[in-house]
């Protein structure tokens, strides 16, 4: 036994003197992203408490799946489609419950939210996401096809038809 302990291992310890900050990184995109993420999350819960619980779960799913973006644009479509899934699970699990979400929507919105984009807001969801990365996000039917992992046809379908109801909604605004 005395043999073995004469043996010491080699351990080596690494040391560097600039280790990269992961949470300046991550807080560096909440930055960039945070307001068009709280636009769509608001796009779907319909109150200011439920879009900001959903924006939170949205950064907290990227940090915990420690996601690296390849650019800002594979970043932004990223948050786009996190945020989308957090809400529609959010709507699925509030579905479930007995209580009627009706009964909440006298809670107050934010000011800063136009008269158009609340008449887009009101969209079924389908045209309502399509509308809204088309025209306030400036993505082209292709990239919100592949944001939304559905056919640019079905995209361009749904604009156009989101339009119509728009242009019904909206009359002489539009």
């Amino acid at each position: 036994m005395v043999a073995l302990m004469k043996e010491t291992p080699n351990i080596t310890y690494e040391v560097t003197t600039h280790k990269p900050n992961i949470s300046e990184d991550y807080e560096a995109i909440y930055r960039r992203q945070v307001k068009t993420i709280y636009r769509i999350c608001y796009g779907y819960m319909k109150n200011n408490a439920e879009a900001e619980d959903a924006v939170a779960d949205t950064f907290c799913n990227m940090i915990a799946k420690k996601i690296v973006f390849e650019s800002e644009v594979h970043e932004k479509a990223w948050l786009i489609r996190a945020a989308s899934n957090v809400c529609k699970n959010k709507l699925k699990h509030w579905s479930r419950q007995n209580e009627d979400i009706a009964d909440h929507t006298d809670i107050q919105t934010e000011d800063t939210i136009d008269d158009t984009l609340k008449v887009v807001l009101e969209l079924p969801d389908k045209y309502k996401t399509v509308i809204y990365l088309y025209y306030y996000e400036e993505y082209n039917t292709e990239e919100i096809s592949k944001i939304l992992k559905k056919p640019a046809s079905t995209i361009r379908n749904h604009l156009s038809e989101g339009r119509k109801i728009l242009k019904e909604k909206l009359g002489e605004k539009l």
